[in-house]
């Protein structure tokens, strides 16, 4: 049947002329002709279909945008342009065939197509936002947007050359051709959205400038040295990526933790890079850390004591990423850290490394003093990054909840572990696999330090009540000219 005998009857009601519509778009969606038979295309229908479909872009445009973007006239103006040739490409089909029943039929049903695909797509980021989406999809996501806005206008394309009985040949030329300009000019308009972010050049106020140093050296300053004859936990927190706010509030929750029920207040340091903390906390940069090290190995007793160093961040293999912009950083790698641990001359050493691909740490920061703990295996990304979450998965499940419940980093981290796989498994996570390596030595000494941390909690838990005459007694590590650990109360 040719364009020029094409007749639609409208519905007596507009709630079923509006559902024909959308049955007319599905069937399109999947080449089939029988589109025209469902279709009603009417000026009011058209309006209702062209305030939905533009609804639904502001919609997604608006999901998809960061944090303080603003509306945007330039990506509205953009959308526009598509319907208004399809409504062009109808009124010229109309004149040419004599038939003006055609002029809102293509018009109509690439609206009522692009609404039901721009609120597929709305769903999907969605999901996406709040992390519910299988981790292997967020990489497929731009392109599967891609796809869904060509093919509504190519599926057009296909029943209107079908209708027309034009030539194979022609219509392989029209579709490419047709794919080509929709994936160029999609591509072209991506720094146009509907609604768009306000790029701010960062800047580092005069006060911070001056501030840093002097927070740094505060900070420093204020690590105590530990008392001979007994064992002293010292904390050292690294917040890397300053673009997020989870780093930053996961050092301080674990460095709370720390100095409230382990009693390392006045033997801890926090190195945060956060947006919003230039004037508050020291930077995290090589210079800082390093810095910080060699500050706590003068203070504490090198035979004796134990340092906790807990590093968040984004990471890569080999990498454990450090931002803070406008400042220009360089990431640690595991060989920078291992020596400036060693030119620090802290020994015993407890490491947690919490970021993506952490895992690679492991072989470059182990040794017979150290214990490695990391939150995901060398090959493998770890979750929880999110602006909205105060931890990540395994910060949440080691430090907030494992700590909380045992006595041994062993128990924290099995238990951990199986939480943060639970957690990966019912989000649809490829699983993470934390790991945790102790030295040879580290596994004689650590019941024993331990037990100092531990007992530190119990001792915090009992503050407000007496103490008996021997409780709470420190317990002091010994070690031998061979290096061999033994604990003696």
């Amino acid at each position: 049947m040719s364009l020029s005998s094409f007749k639609t009857i409208s519905l007596q009601r507009f709630s079923l002329n509006f559902a024909a519509n959308i049955i007319a778009a599905l069937w399109m969606l999947i080449g089939s002709s029988r589109a025209f038979s469902w279709v009603k295309p009417t000026f009011m229908q058209f309006a209702v279909f062209a305030l939905l479909a533009l609804g639904s872009n502001v919609l997604f445009s608006w999901l998809v945008a960061d944090s303080g973007s603003l509306f945007n006239e330039q990506g509205l103006i953009s959308y526009l342009i598509w319907p208004t040739i399809i409504l062009l490409g109808g009124i010229i089909l109309a004149r040419r065939s004599g038939n003006q029943m055609l002029v809102f039929v293509p018009v109509v049903l690439w609206l009522v197509a692009d609404s039901l695909l721009v609120l597929l797509k709305s769903a999907l980021q969605f999901l996406g936002i709040h992390g519910w989406l299988p981790e292997w999809s967020y990489s497929f996501l731009p392109l599967l947007f891609l796809v869904l806005f060509v093919w509504q206008t190519l599926a057009l394309i296909w029943i209107f050359t079908r209708r027309m009985r034009t030539p194979w040949w022609e219509r392989i030329i029209l579709m490419v051709g047709s794919m080509a300009l929709l994936t160029i000019w999609q591509n072209n308009v991506a720094d146009q959205p509907i609604f768009k972010p306000i790029v701010v050049q960062p800047v580092l106020p005069e006060s911070a400038f001056y501030a840093q140093p002097q927070l740094l050296k505060q900070a420093l300053d204020n690590i105590d040295s530990s008392v001979a004859g007994r064992t002293d936990w010292y904390f050292m927190g690294v917040a890397g990526f300053a673009g997020q706010d989870v780093f930053r509030s996961e050092i301080d929750k674990v460095r709370q933790l720390f100095d409230v029920r382990f009693g390392t207040s006045g033997h801890s340091l926090a190195l945060i890079n956060n947006t919003f903390s230039w004037t508050d906390e020291p930077v995290a940069t090589k210079t800082s850390i390093l810095r910080g090290l060699k500050t706590i190995g003068q203070r504490m007793n090198k035979d004796e004591d134990v340092l906790f160093l807990a590093l968040s961040s984004h990471g890569n293999e080999d990498v454990f990423q450090l931002d803070n912009p406008p400042l220009e950083m360089e990431n640690l790698d595991p060989t920078w850290l291992r020596d400036a641990l060693d030119a620090s001359g802290i020994r015993w050493r407890v490491i947690v490394v919490s970021a993506c691909y952490s895992g690679s740490f492991i072989d470059e920061l182990a040794s017979p003093t150290t214990v490695v703990i990391t939150a995901s295996a060398a090959d493998k990304a770890s979750f929880g990054c999110t602006n909205t979450a105060e931890m990540t998965y395994f910060g949440q499940a080691f430090f907030a909840e494992g700590l909380r419940d045992n006595t041994s980093f062993k128990a924290a981290f099995n238990e951990a572990k199986v939480r943060v796989g639970e957690r990966e498994g019912f989000m649809g996570f490829e699983p993470s696999e934390p790991q945790m390596v102790v030295g040879s030595l580290m596994k004689t000494a650590l019941p024993a330090f331990e037990q100092v941390l531990f007992n530190q909690s119990q001792l915090s838990k009992q503050a407000a009540a007496p103490l008996a005459a021997n409780s709470g007694q420190p317990v002091r590590i010994n070690v031998t000219p061979e290096s061999q650990p033994s604990a003696s109360p």
